[in-house]
């Protein structure tokens, strides 16, 4: 399991091949001066709920990997994330099955 750190304090885990797709999209996003809400939902294991992060260029942030490979990136599953980081209800992290069913319609993005 990887990290974001977010402000320079707060801790999130989040496993590593999701994380590098969740970078790839806040990188596009921030390089282009775009701000966004960045939200997902909490495992009943980790306690539930769900969290929602306001990401701007001028807030800090850094991605720790736990594995030292980079994981391959699916286009469709990009394709999906950024599609909601465009979006008015922002980026949604949802699992590589889930971006695929959305990017073929068989599926709406959650709202959260």
């Amino acid at each position: 399991m990887g990290h974001l750190t977010y402000a320079g304090s707060t801790q999130y885990e989040i496993e590593d091949r999701m994380l590098a797709h969740v970078k790839a999209v806040v990188a596009a996003k921030l390089r282009r001066q775009e701000s966004f809400l960045l939200s997902w939902a909490v495992d009943a294991n980790a306690g539930s709920g769900r969290v929602s992060i306001w990401m701007s260029p001028s807030i800090p942030l850094e991605f720790r990997f736990a594995g030292s490979r980079v994981p391959q990136l699916n286009g469709v599953w990009l394709e999906a994330l950024m599609e909601m980081a465009n979006s008015t209800r922002g980026l949604v992290l949802v699992s590589e099955q889930e971006a695929e069913q959305i990017t073929a319609g068989k599926q709406q993005a959650p709202i959260l």
